[in-house]
């Protein structure tokens, strides 16, 4: 019996001890891992013709991975070339005739020239002067009218000339071209689908840096600062795996600590929102939780 005593209470100081052990170990915050997330949307309407896509692709920056149906776009610029020619061919006699009328008054202005050189030299006279000006004044009486007969053709045909560079635009955007570098996350639509503009195609997000985001108390605030290394722990199978992370915003204001993640007697408090930087070893999901440490990053450094 006594050595049963003994037994038991030895056992009773070896768990009291390790629980004050592991009770004195409490994480500075706690979060859950995200990244930012990017909805690539259809930037024309029509069908999918194409759509090489699916959920867990790794995807390049500027990658084309896709387009919409450009045909009909491509008969509305053929009919818009042909309106083009036709109405040029129309005004080629009116912007001929500005060409002769330019050259009687370059033709006049020389005239002007040579008279005023004459009168200034005494051969010639005042009245030469007036019938070269009376003729330089009609000649651009004469180009201004025509002018005014061909605005109509020049402002169609500049017309047509932005219709078909919005055409180009229209046809440029059929391309589906990836914006970022990064996982698909999700994927909204499926090859020979109709599509409109603005209409989700499908998300993707960098998941080779994670974001951690974390609540601390105003107390916690100074000890942390942009760009300081942390720790940050999650669950494994047998114990807790540690990566490296390092601060890369603080919030500037106060909030309540959000409720699905606190206490009831925590909820009243006011809280920092900290984002941490961690770079992904494949583990690391969003939504996942995690704990920040900074006390044990500080010392492991002090150590160091």
């Amino acid at each position: 019996m006594k050595n049963h005593n003994y037994i038991l209470g030895i056992s009773i100081l070896a768990l009291s001890l390790l629980s004050c052990g592991n009770g004195n170990d409490k994480a500075d915050g706690y979060g859950n891992f995200e990244a930012t997330e990017v909805t690539v949307s259809a930037e024309n309407n029509g069908k999918l013709l194409q759509f090489d896509v699916n959920e867990g692709d790794q995807l390049e920056k500027n990658q084309i991975i896709g387009y919409i149906d450009t045909i009909p776009l491509g008969l509305k610029r053929e009919q818009l070339e042909v309106s083009k020619s036709v109405i040029s061919s129309k005004s080629k006699g009116v912007l001929s005739q500005i060409n002769v009328l330019d050259a009687k008054l370059k033709t006049a202005n020389t005239n002007k020239t040579r008279t005023e050189n004459l009168i200034k030299d005494n051969a010639g006279t005042q009245q030469q002067l007036d019938n070269v000006q009376g003729e330089i004044n009609v000649i651009k009486t004469q180009i201004k009218s025509v002018e005014i007969q061909n605005a109509p053709v020049v402002n169609e045909l500049k017309s047509i000339d932005v219709q078909l560079k919005q055409i180009d635009d229209q046809i440029q955007k059929s391309k589906i071209i990836n914006p970022v570098t990064g996982t698909v996350l999700t994927k909204y639509s499926e090859p020979n689908e109709i599509t409109a503009f603005g209409k989700p195609l499908y998300k993707i997000a960098n998941l080779n840096t994670m974001q951690l985001r974390v609540y601390i108390s105003e107390t916690q605030l100074a000890n942390i600062k942009i760009g300081q290394e942390v720790s940050v722990k999650i669950d494994d199978a047998d114990a807790m795996k540690s990566y490296k992370g390092t601060i890369s915003w603080i919030a500037s204001e106060a909030e309540f600590t959000p409720k699905i993640i606190q206490t009831k007697e925590e909820r009243v408090a006011l809280v920092y929102a900290v984002k941490v930087d961690v770079t992904n070893d494949g583990s690391l999901k969003i939504g996942m939780p995690a704990e920040l440490w900074i006390t044990n990053s500080n010392n492991n450094n002090n150590n160091n």
